[in-house]
């Protein structure tokens, strides 16, 4: 017999009865019933009940163990009486009568408990993280992400791409955040910088001759910590492809994405192919983001003309600056308490904002603080525009394009949440596409890229050349599930001369590209296939199926909010003579004010 283990802990079943095993565990629950002592193993596979009587010799031995020892049970199968089988265990209908036991380590006071969900707080879960992902819930969830990253791992080699992995040692990057520096005991003075992603390599990859590229990749940024994202390091599918356009980008990901939601889904409802593709004016215009939650039924409207002329001066003598008028329809909302809308006067302005105006339609009648400003044929015209009815209200943002549609959309995801509209089971993909090439600086009113500078515009050299540089729109996309921005992506500048003009454009002379994207551009000038690609975050899209707010919760060793790492105490102190020996001299840290 095996020394620690013939089956697992969720191996056994009525087939096994009569059978002499071994099982090997931690002990998750431990239950006295007087004349019989209950024992619940568990590992990674599942739980046995194990049970003992207090007259077998083991008893003294098992009366000892206690919550979270590793022990280990010898004994025969026996089936559960029918009143005591537990059909919530797929071991419920047996049980091990213990035989021979052995204590192989034992385990101090628990700082928290394993056998239950209850919630210790970030410090403790991250501080004993080892024991917090012995917890089924936890361990469930980086198991899913495991099988998740098999399953798209398979789905991309079936897709005709081949896994290469990049470097880890690298230069800094024009990624936009912060990088993590490293410094080089070789070359004093000179430090290698995690990368941010792949971006670079991918590419090179491509001008190297291999035509499609994937990797689960490490990603390292130096950026606080949100919901969505994780401090200091995270993975992405990072894929690229030659000799491609943005159809054959789409084709090549959505199987492979929609595919992986379908199996680890659960049942609920996945976008069906294509998914639908919405421009990001429309996006804007429509949603108020470029990442809309589709699961909202909320559209938002331009009722400009509405309130153009009207007495309501806080709104006509905006529009001829520039000013649009932004409705957030709000289905159901005129039978709310007046509560309700004095909660969303006090959001709105805590969000940098005026207020947030309101008509309601009700008994027949547009009621609220500024419907008086508007006639029967205004009310009738802003119903056929928004759709709104009886017992709907409407909201209004006033401000600048940009402000108005970015301020309503934060109303509509609101708004969306106070009324349950969203229906919470679907996901719902989409990918917004036409990004702009180039926007202005509200402080410098300077031209400056809007998105990814190595992207190719559409029209290529010739729109550089000939068009407002605001109105350039990028071979750009981002793939979005259920308001969650997945990726971002591009087909990519290709070609030098493109790329001289675009940063021309942004103000970047030759010299200062040359200096800053060099070893791009050399490559660049020997030859490159037009290619593009994504890069979808693992984390979000493990997130997004466990149906979990934090990416804490799907991340084995996560950080927290500091970007600490409470169990392994990093970041450290680093003694003087290794800081010497990598040519470093700390600066006296600065005084902390107040």
């Amino acid at each position: 017999m095996h020394a620690y283990r013939t089956h697992t802990c969720g191996a056994l079943r009525p087939s096994d009865a009569g059978k002499t095993v071994r099982l090997s565990g931690w002990v998750h629950r431990k239950r006295d019933h007087g004349h019989l002592l209950f024992l619940d193993l568990r590992d990674h596979h599942g739980l046995t009940q194990c049970v003992v009587d207090t007259s077998s010799a083991v008893f003294p031995e098992v009366e000892k163990a206690r919550l979270e020892f590793v022990v280990i049970v010898t004994g025969k199968v026996v089936p559960r009486s029918a009143d005591t089988v537990n059909p919530q265990l797929p071991t419920g209908a047996v049980e091990v009568a213990i035989a021979d036991f052995r204590i192989e380590s034992t385990a101090e006071p628990l700082p928290l408990e394993v056998n239950s969900d209850r919630d210790y707080g970030e410090e403790v879960r991250l501080r004993y993280r080892f024991l917090d992902l012995r917890r089924e819930k936890v361990h469930r969830k980086i198991l899913l992400r495991s099988q998740v990253i098999a399953s798209i791992r398979r789905r991309m080699i079936e897709q005709g791409f081949t896994e290469f992995q990049t470097p880890i040692l690298t230069a800094t990057s024009p990624e936009g955040a912060r990088d993590f520096l490293v410094p080089s005991r070789l070359h004093p003075g000179h430090f290698y910088a995690l990368p941010q992603a792949p971006q670079q390599f991918k590419q090179l990859i491509m001008i190297a001759g291999f035509d499609r590229y994937f990797q689960i990749a490490p990603c390292f940024r130096d950026e606080d910590a949100r919901a969505d994202r994780s401090p200091g390091e995270f993975y992405q599918l990072d894929f690229e492809m030659s000799y491609v356009t943005q159809d054959d980008v789409f084709a090549a990901i959505e199987p492979v994405l929609h595919g992986v939601f379908v199996e680890f889904g659960g049942g609920r409802p996945v976008t069906p192919l294509p998914f639908p593709r919405i421009p990001f004016d429309e996006a804007m215009a429509k949603y108020g983001s470029d990442k809309p939650d589709l699961r909202n039924p909320i559209l938002l409207a331009d009722v400009s003309e509405v309130w153009q002329g009207t007495e309501f001066k806080t709104f006509a003598n905006q529009i001829p600056k520039g000013a649009i008028v932004v409705a957030i329809p709000a289905p159901g909302a005129a039978s709310r308490p007046r509560s309700f809308f004095d909660k969303l006067q006090d959001w709105a302005k805590a969000e940098g904002a005026g207020g947030l105006g309101y008509i309601t339609f009700e008994g027949g009648e547009a009621k609220g603080p500024i419907a008086r400003f508007l006639d029967a044929g205004r009310i009738a015209r802003l119903k056929a525009i928004t759709g709104a009815g009886e017992g709907d209200a409407v909201f209004f943002a006033c401000d600048q394009p940009g402000r108005a549609r970015k301020f309503a959309g934060l109303a509509r995801n609101r708004l969306g949440d106070e009324l349950g509209l969203i229906d919470r089971t679907p996901f719902k993909f989409c990918w917004i596409t036409d990004f702009p090439m180039y926007e202005r600086d509200d402080k410098t009113g300077k031209i400056e890229f809007s998105h990814n500078p190595f992207s190719m515009p559409q029209g290529g050299l010739d729109a550089l050349e000939k068009q407002d540089p605001l109105t350039i729109k990028a071979f750009q996309y981002d793939i979005v599930c259920n308001g969650v921005e997945l990726s971002s992506g591009a087909i990519r500048n290709h070609r030098p001369d493109i790329m001289y003009k675009a940063f021309a454009i942004a103000g970047y002379g030759k010299d200062e590209v040359e200096s800053r994207f060099g070893g791009m551009l050399s490559a660049l000038k020997f030859g490159a296939p037009p290619h593009g690609g994504s890069a979808p975050g693992i984390d979000r899209i493990v997130m997004l199926i466990a149906d979990e707010a934090n990416i804490r919760e799907i991340t084995m060793f996560p950080m927290n909010q500091q970007a600490q790492d409470l169990m392994m105490q990093a970041p450290a102190t680093v003694p003087a003579d290794r800081l010497e020996e990598l040519h470093i001299r700390l600066a006296p840290a600065p005084e902390k004010k107040g």
